[in-house]
């Protein structure tokens, strides 16, 4: 058993930031270009443009820019490196803390857990 959790920015119920445009960055940083992005997560060219521009209007900077690497080629722009990189510091504080919480709050429960999943093979 395990305490799951999804961690986003958003403001006024609109999402600014969260981990799938925190993939969809890497995806491009690695790749060289949007589509080699969205190809890599499996998701459409338009999907990947659409969160990507939907999030530089929220937050308020530019995420990518063009390279000079070819005509699709695009890299991050500074500001994109420093949300990466704060985002992934966020989410590693996050999870300590999830897992200190799960040991106080659920270690008996998952005992419990395991104990009738035990019974309902022996049960069969």
């Amino acid at each position: 058993m395990r305490v799951r959790m999804k961690l986003w920015l958003e403001e006024n119920d609109e999402v600014l930031y969260g981990q799938g445009r925190q993939l969809l960055l890497e995806a491009l940083r690695e790749t060289g270009s949007l589509a080699g992005a969205a190809r890599r997560l499996k998701m459409s060219y338009r999907g990947a443009w659409g969160r990507l521009k939907a999030s530089e209007e929220r937050i308020g900077f530019k995420l990518v820019e063009r390279s000079s690497e070819g005509r699709r080629a695009m890299q991050l722009t500074p500001e994109a490196e420093e949300l990466i990189k704060r985002f992934a510091q966020f989410r590693a504080r996050a999870d300590k803390f999830q897992a200190k919480i799960q040991k106080e709050l659920f270690a008996d429960i998952a005992k419990m857990h395991k104990a009738h999943k035990k019974s309902k093979k022996r049960g069969k």
